[in-house]
This record gives structure tokens, C-alpha cells and sequence, in this order.
């Protein structure tokens, strides 16, 4: 219903077919994000940088493909929109690199492949396990907010920043994006990424809340 409803409110769309929604996250209640863009009926391409759960969703039926790939995921991510085939495809990587190769696609190409965004990460929880750093991998990640939480803390909010910095690239030539109620603007805004709505009040942001804007 989220993405079915984002759909209508800010592509003005009741058929998704050939439309993109690009997300992060597939643990617990994100897990559902891929069964819900086949649904709905466009291409959700959706970042996870744990592999454990990328499997038990593919396993479960719920995510139809796995790609360590970046060149794969925008080659499927493209053919499946030409095609307007239902699509759920997990990226097993940072979700901070692959809105950065969107980014890079529409800055040598011109093309705007993602119409839809948002983020499950679990940003209530940034800096013990609830969000990952692009500048490392996963397992090194783990190791480092063992051993040094502070530098990983750092890492996190330098992370946010760049994945802020990407979406709003993004979202200036069209693409909408919506807070998940994962806490993501609010981490990314103590982070110092750019998130404020220009000329409002401090605590508002330039992007919706789906309980607010969409499901309400």
C-alpha cells in the first residue's frame, strides 16, 4: 500500500509497470520491500549488506534475484523497465554505492532511472549494527564497532551525509523520495547531511514522512 500510494501521490501513476523504486534494507519488517514492489508491479532494487539476509528472502520467495553486481543490477534494472516486467532484485552491497551509481548513470547518460525512494535501514539504531559505512564492507564494519565504535560512529555519519547527497541529485530532477519511519532524516540531519526544507522550521524536512503524505 506505501509504494502503491507513493505511486499515486507523486508520480500520479495507478500503474507502476515500468516504474522504479529504490530502497536498503531486508532484515526484519524491511524484508517485505521486495515482495511489495512485485505487487505493486515495478522494479524494486533493493541494497542489503548482510547476505544472510538476502538468502533467507530469496529462499522465501520473496526476492526473486541476488546480484553482487553493479553493472548487473543497472543492465536488469534497465531491461526490466524497458520491458515493464515486476522485478525485485537484492543488491548485496551498501545501499550508499548503489544511489551513488545512479547518480553517475544520470550524470553520463542524461537518463533518470529511478522514479520512486526511500530507506529501511535501521537508522533508530545507527551506530551498533542498524546502519553500515560504504567506506567498508560488511564483515569489516562488524569488526571495526567492535574494536573502535567511535571512528565507526564517524564512519556512519560520514556515510549519511554521502547517501543524502546522492538522493537529493536524484530527487532535483524528479525522483521522490519518502521517509520510512526508520529515523533516517533524523540521523542523517544530526549528521549534518542536507535534509531541511528550505525555509521551514528546523524540524522539518524536505522529504515526507509515509505516515503523514502517503498512508494518511
Amino acid at each position: 500500500l506505501t509504494v502503491l500510494n507513493a505511486g499515486r501521490r507523486y508520480l500520479k501513476a495507478e500503474d507502476l509497470s515500468g516504474k522504479v523504486f529504490v530502497t536498503s534494507g531486508l532484515g526484519g519488517m524491511s524484508g517485505a520491500q521486495a515482495k511489495a514492489a512485485v505487487i505493486a508491479g515495478c522494479v524494486g532494487i533493493i541494497a542489503e549488506v548482510d547476505e544472510a539476509a538476502l538468502l533467507k528472502r530469496h529462499k522465501q520467495g520473496w526476492l526473486m534475484e541476488i546480484s553482487n553486481n553493479l553493472d548487473h543490477c543497472i543492465a536488469r534494472l534497465r531491461e526490466a523497465r524497458k520491458k515493464k516486467i515486476a522485478l525485485s532484485l537484492g543488491y548485496h552491497g551498501n545501499v550508499v554505492d548503489l544511489w551513488e551509481r545512479l547518480v553517475h548513470e544520470l550524470d553520463t547518460t542524461g537518463e533518470l532511472l529511478v522514479d520512486l525512494g526511500s530507506d529501511q535501514t535501521s537508522c533508530h539504531n545507527p551506530f551498533n549494527g542498524g546502519y553500515y559505512p560504504v567506506q567498508l564492507g560488511f564483515e569489516e564494519g562488524k569488526q571495526l564497532l567492535s574494536s573502535n565504535p567511535g571512528k565507526f560512529r564517524t564512519l556512519v555519519q560520514e556515510s549519511l551525509k554521502r547517501h543524502v547527497a546522492a538522493i537529493n541529485k536524484l530527487a532535483d530532477k524528479g525522483m521522490f523520495f519518502w521517509d520510512y519511519g526508520n529515523a533516517f532524516l533524523l540521523e542523517a540531519q544530526r549528521a549534518g547531511a542536507d535534509v531541511a526544507k528550505k525555509g521551514a522550521d528546523k524540524t522539518e524536512f524536505r522529504y515526507p514522512s509515509y505516515v503523514q503524505h502517503i498512508m494518511g
